[in-house]
């Protein structure tokens, strides 16, 4: 699975658990946080992403990511 790939999983769950963003242009330089999504919304962002993914990962493990750029080499590297 490439990075692009990965990235655009991780824009399709943000949107659809903040559909706000919908018209929202997102960057991998760009924090969920910053984006507005509250410690619920990020871990179920996270959640989702792994399940489109078939990905298992321990959340905490990918605690450290900034960014959704972060998040993807992260989860790039775990696949």
């Amino acid at each position: 699975m490439e990075k692009k790939e990965i990235f655009d999983a991780v824009v399709q769950n943000t949107t659809e658990v903040l559909p706000s963003l919908t018209a929202h242009e997102i960057n991998s330089s760009d924090a969920l946080k910053d984006l507005g999504a509250n410690s619920m919304d990020r871990s179920e962002i996270v959640m989702m992403t792994l399940e489109s993914l078939s990905l298992n990962v321990p959340l905490v493990e990918l605690a450290g990511a900034t960014n959704i750029g972060e998040l993807v080499d992260l989860l790039y590297e775990k696949q």
